[in-house]
């Protein structure tokens, strides 16, 4: 069997002695679409952000391809890696925020290259070729000159999407992506992650979408205040929910 994309064994992260994540454990199998629900606080986009070390949990064990997330074995004893080591592994895990973060003083074209050129030392003209690639890829052709500010919450939200498919990840973690956007966007950026999803890109997915997480999704985990209550297929929790959190959850939702 193929080593599991992402492993997370008796996760642990507090902030200001508040306890967000409580023991999580769950894999995340290669090639495959896993979606997060739950709750607004229950410790979904925090695990997310361990998984790139933008979060350092405090207790358990994380890995991604098999290699520890943000630390190193050395003599029996873990040592957090430099700041270098840190970045090339970011640099191989794909990551979609709620409110795009794309640099507003930057053409479209220009936030595409810039990681490819600056992190990877791709050449320049290289990566404008491939960036126009994901531009046609993610329905924006023609729309690299332009700058975010005039550019759609969906438009922006796939350029961000296109972005972080420059650097040729392994991994893609979406925190809430179309969270921030008007109803009648929501689709294009879902439409997008189908796409993804199809070609055998492996995903992680934070979401409030249930219609997405039933038809895309693998694996789907309820996390409620830090801990895992429920997870399985779609059809499983979605469908048929065991606990009365759940099922509380799905009826304000679904």
């Amino acid at each position: 069997m193929s080593t599991p994309m992402v492993e997370a064994h008796d996760l642990w992260k507090s902030y200001a002695g508040v306890e967000v994540l409580k023991g999580v454990t769950l894999t995340v199998v290669r090639g495959e679409v896993t979606c997060l629900i739950g709750p607004s606080g229950s410790g979904k986009s925090t695990f997310l952000r361990c998984i790139n070390h933008l979060e350092k949990h405090d207790a358990g064990e994380l890995r991604v391809d098999g290699d520890l997330v943000g630390y190193e074995l050395r003599g029996g004893k873990l040592y957090e890696r430099n700041d270098k080591q840190i970045c090339a592994e970011r640099a191989q895990i794909g990551m979609v925020f709620q409110r795009f973060n794309l640099f507003q003083h930057l053409t479209v074209l220009d936030n595409i290259t810039i990681g490819q050129v600056k992190v990877k030392n791709v050449d320049s003209e290289v990566a404008k070729v491939e960036a126009r690639e994901l531009l046609a890829r993610v329905g924006l052709d023609g729309k690299e000159r332009h700058y975010p500010a005039q550019l759609s919450g969906g438009q922006q939200q796939r350029v961000a999407i296109a972005r972080a498919l420059a650097m040729d990840p392994k991994l893609m973690l979406f925190d809430e992506p179309t969270s921030a956007l008007d109803p009648e966007l929501v689709g294009e950026v879902l439409d997008v992650m189908r796409d993804l999803a199809e070609s055998g890109m492996t995903m992680i997915v934070v979401t409030h979408e249930m219609g997405f997480a039933r038809e895309v999704a693998n694996t789907v985990y309820f996390l409620d205040a830090g801990v895992i209550e429920e997870s399985g297929t779609p059809a499983e929790v979605l469908g048929s929910p065991k606990s009365e959190r759940l099922r509380s959850f799905l009826s304000k939702v679904l």
